[in-house]
């Protein structure tokens, strides 16, 4: 009888670490394609289940599930958000088309809380039974969820929390926490009498509000003045970041580090190489793409803050399955631990 095969199975398949196999099966974002690609090859060739999978699929083989559909709004994002989000959505719909799940994904095209309440109210109409969301933090948006829990349809948000809604739970992030590691890193890359240039992206948003707030707050306690940290919002713009960096570094007290708490990093390094400070200005950021990682390796950004955002759209959907066809509770928190510290020496 042929042995099930195991994590060592595929790691000495696909020619990698026990711990890139790990990544890669938890999805994680900083794995080189090609090594991605070979890892998943190899699990497809050998059929390779974890023990939680694999015991998963016997449980569900033996229940009869009712048919459920589910919703998920999604914001007017790019970047990383945009590329491992809806991956994590495609691979819990795969799941769940055993159970008998039918998922329909809606993308807002504005920041106006008024989309979103009708793109959650065009869900319901569709049929949706629970609904998975990343919106803004708006007081209509958080009374419309009520509504919806009031009806029995729950929500679950992820990536940006509405933590005043009634939602059943958040999926993503610490956020402040990944503020105060993001300040901690960068008080220890400049002198303590260093300015300090923090770009956000929208602060309506609340993931968006709480990392910032988690950064100001440490580096506060580790020295720093209010008047030493200049914030700008940029909505994730690249022209605007550009403008707004730009203006910084030609003013009389030029930023020594730019903590980018904001998508559009690209335009904060443009501007950077286009003062010919790319080399001098200490830049920290957060989630991972190919344009980050180049940006790695040419030191033109020091570091980036990862998060698991494959699981904050796969977790969210898995959960309301579970809910309403198992009664399984989520817990009222699944952040998990979703941080991770990369520079160019710990790429792969």
């Amino acid at each position: 009888m042929n042995k099930r095969p195991t994590i060592q199975t595929i790691a000495e398949l696909a020619g990698v670490s026990r711990g890139t196999v790990d990544r890669v099966l938890n999805n994680r974002s900083y794995v080189r394609a090609d090594v991605r690609a070979r890892v998943l090859n190899a699990i497809q060739e050998t059929g390779y289940l974890s023990p939680k999978e694999a015991h998963r699929q016997a449980t569900e083989a033996k229940l009869p599930l009712k048919p459920v559909r589910l919703g998920v709004l999604l914001p007017n994002w790019s970047g990383p958000f945009h590329e491992d989000v809806p991956r994590g959505i495609q691979a819990a719909r795969s799941e769940l088309e055993k159970r008998d799940v039918e998922v329909r994904v809606c993308t807002c095209d504005t920041d106006i809380p008024r989309e979103t309440i009708e793109l959650l109210d065009e869900l319901v109409n569709w049929g949706a039974q629970g609904i998975a969301l990343c919106a803004l933090n708006d007081i209509s948006i958080e009374a419309r969820i009520g509504e919806l829990a009031e009806q029995g349809i729950p929500c679950i948000t992820f990536n940006s929390d509405l933590p005043n809604s009634r939602r059943l739970c958040f999926v993503g992030q610490n956020y402040a926490q990944s503020g105060r590691i993001a300040a901690e890193l960068l008080s220890k890359c400049v002198p303590k009498n260093a300015r300090v240039l923090a770009m956000a992206g929208n602060l309506e948003y609340d993931g968006h509000r709480t990392r910032l707030d988690g950064f100001c707050e440490h580096l506060k306690k580790k020295g720093f003045s209010s008047s030493q940290i200049e914030i700008e919002e940029t909505y994730n713009d690249y022209r605007l970041t550009y403008n707004r960096v730009t203006a910084a570094l030609q003013s009389d007290n030029p930023p020594a580090a730019i903590y980018m708490a904001n998508r559009s990093v690209t335009g904060c390094v443009d501007a950077l190489k286009a003062a010919g400070m790319d080399q001098q200005v200490r830049v920290i950021a957060h989630d991972m793409s190919l344009r980050r990682k180049q940006m790695l390796l040419d030191g033109s950004l020091d570091l980036t803050i990862t998060q698991d955002m494959f699981r904050q759209g796969s977790q969210p959907l898995r959960l309301l399955a579970d809910l309403l066809q198992k009664n399984i509770q989520p817990e009222n928190s699944n952040k998990g631990s979703e941080i991770s510290i990369i520079c160019a020496q710990n790429i792969e």
